[in-house]
């Protein structure tokens, strides 16, 4: 049976590609930070579906803490076939409004913790000499989206350090792709009215915003995908950009 630990697991994509997993049998690794009740909930609808679940809470920026939780999780399946790097936060807000510390935040959540996974689990694949490596990014991370600079850079970054270290690992038969998503109905985007989402909807050329489900369904698509696959930033955004 196959494990895969899912960053910023409690809501959004990363709870449903928890779920989506655990249907198809894999044991699943969570992690969450500021919603622990939504994060044994999750645990509970996991265990459900007759697999093994870990839960872990806490500061995902934090390097000791990253480094625990991936040691805990290796003490107790022995081995992680897939890291699905999911925690993320986003800031909406004029450039010129932004300060040190958001700056800091942003680049700590969203790229230091890619760091960090990614510097803890690839020895542990090299010695199994397989595994599978899927970061979470935007489609603002090519594009660039106005009122979301610090975002759109921590994706950018994202998205360079995917196609870097597919490139250094390949040959040890370790896959490693980024997911540039677009407009997925998620918590992320409740700050848009119903008046904005309209307007968004009418450019997807998809004609309507993904859900979670179907967010979760790509990612998994992505970690049973042929190792051929690798070094990619593949665009879900029903068209969009």
């Amino acid at each position: 049976m196959k494990t895969v630990l899912i960053t910023g697991s409690s809501r959004g994509i990363g709870r449903e590609t928890a779920i989506y997993f655990a249907q198809q049998g894999w044991n699943v690794i969570i992690h969450g930070f500021r919603h622990p009740e939504k994060l044994e909930s999750l645990k509970n609808e996991i265990l459900e579906e007759n697999v093994s679940c870990l839960s872990f809470c806490g500061d995902i920026s934090d390097p000791s803490f990253v480094d625990e939780m991936i040691k805990q999780s290796l003490l107790t399946f022995s081995k992680i076939d897939c890291l699905v790097n999911n925690a993320g936060i986003s800031l909406v807000g004029l450039f010129t409004d932004a300060t040190v510390d958001d700056w800091n935040l942003m680049i700590n959540t969203n790229l230091t913790s890619v760091f960090t996974t990614c510097k803890n689990i690839v020895p542990h694949m090299l010695h199994h000499h397989e595994g599978k490596i899927i970061n979470i990014s935007s489609i603002w991370g090519d594009a660039g989206a106005s009122c979301e600079v610090l975002y759109s850079t921590t994706k950018g970054g994202i998205n360079a350090f995917t196609k870097a270290l597919a490139k250094e690992v390949a040959a040890s038969n370790i896959q490693v792709n980024a997911i540039a998503f677009g407009m997925i109905d998620t918590e992320m985007n409740a700050e848009f009215d119903e008046e904005d989402l309209a307007l968004i909807k009418e450019e997807i050329p998809a004609d309507y915003i993904a859900s979670p489900k179907e967010a979760a369904q790509m990612v998994y698509h992505v970690a049973t995908s042929p190792a051929y696959m690798t070094g990619q930033v593949i665009t879900f955004s029903g068209g969009w950009y």
